[in-house]
């Protein structure tokens, strides 16, 4: 099979054995693959937790149809239409645990379910098991137009936040902001930023921010939370360090919380997607979850649809179709 792989000249496309599933996973023919932000870092020999390296099938987002089910999968089938977040996603097929796998609503086609798996579990982890969100309270995301950012700006509308704002530092991408969910948009490198949502929220700040972001914004954060408000850090598209204001983090009484999945469990993963397809799985065949695809490129295409994620000028997902 065909597969984009890290060789010691770089990604190349190159022919591969397609692998079997073992006990407890499903092999899958890949119709569709979303692009994410560690695709990018893997691509230069940057290691997730334990995977990637030389030799290594790059990619984390796929959709497609089963071909074969390993020993002891009960709950897919071969045919079966799913979606879903796992290692070794840039190729012809893939292999995945049947835990972290989902069904494909019976109306989306793969070009659109190839957008979701990541973001799916991602935001809700963070909004829902890590975030606590309650009915009524406010949510702010941080890097709102990112695929996973505008997916996270309409599960906190979804699951009944109160408010919710989203930040992107592009005027055109911000200004797109509210027909996901936004009712309130600003521009996290501008200095009034914080004025902003203190002045949204009638002077009280956000219940819980999910911070994309991180560097330069992390203080502000702090500033924008009401007391005792919870912050749940998932990236660092701003930076890996900053200073680190320790009195304001008292004064607010902040909960400020990290999550990643590197140093996650199998078994972990498989309840984070147990649980986001419980809440979601409803609204998304619904229709209420929606994502803008950006551009489509053919499989052959992957290294130009790279480039187009390096360059970071898309509002949200950019998709391989083979």
């Amino acid at each position: 099979m065909k597969a984009y792989i890290l060789t010691d000249q770089g990604p190349a496309m190159r022919d591969t054995p397609k692998v079997s599933p073992r006990p407890g996973q499903v092999s899958v023919k890949v119709e569709a693959n979303g692009l994410n932000r560690v695709d990018l870092g893997m691509a230069t020999g940057a290691l997730h937790g334990a995977r990637g390296g030389i030799g290594a099938v790059l990619g984390s987002e796929w959709a497609g149809v089963i071909d074969a089910v390993g020993p002891g999968v009960t709950e897919f089938k071969e045919g079966d239409r799913v979606m879903g977040a796992s290692a070794s996603a840039f190729a012809e097929y893939v292999v995945a645990h049947a835990a972290h796998v989902l069904p494909i609503p019976d109306a989306m086609g793969f070009e659109d379910a190839a957008c979701f798996p990541v973001g799916l579990r991602t935001m809700h982890d963070a909004i829902v098991t890590v975030g606590k969100l309650e009915p009524g309270q406010a949510v702010m995301i941080q890097g709102a137009s990112s695929g996973v950012g505008i997916l996270g700006l309409q599960i906190a509308k979804v699951l009944g936040a109160g408010a919710v704002i989203g930040s992107s530092t592009n005027a055109e991408r911000r200004a797109r902001l509210a027909d996901y969910g936004a009712d309130l948009a600003v521009d996290s490198a501008d200095d009034g930023w914080v004025d902003q949502v203190i002045e949204f929220t009638k002077g009280v700040g956000v219940d819980l921010i999910v911070d994309q972001v991180s560097g330069g914004v992390v203080n502000g954060n702090m500033r924008a939370a009401k007391l005792e408000g919870r912050i749940v850090n998932v990236g660092r598209l701003g930076g890996m360090r900053s200073e680190f204001n320790a009195d304001l983090h008292a004064l607010r009484r902040i909960h400020y919380l990290g999550v990643t999945f590197r140093t996650r469990t199998l078994d972990e993963i498989g309840e984070i997607n147990r649980r986001a397809s419980e809440d979601l799985g409803g609204p998304l065949a619904a229709g209420r979850l929606k994502m803008p695809i950006d551009e489509v490129f053919a499989f052959a295409q992957v290294e130009q649809a790279m480039g187009k994620m390096a360059r970071n000028q898309h509002f949200g997902k950019i998709v391989l179709r083979h």
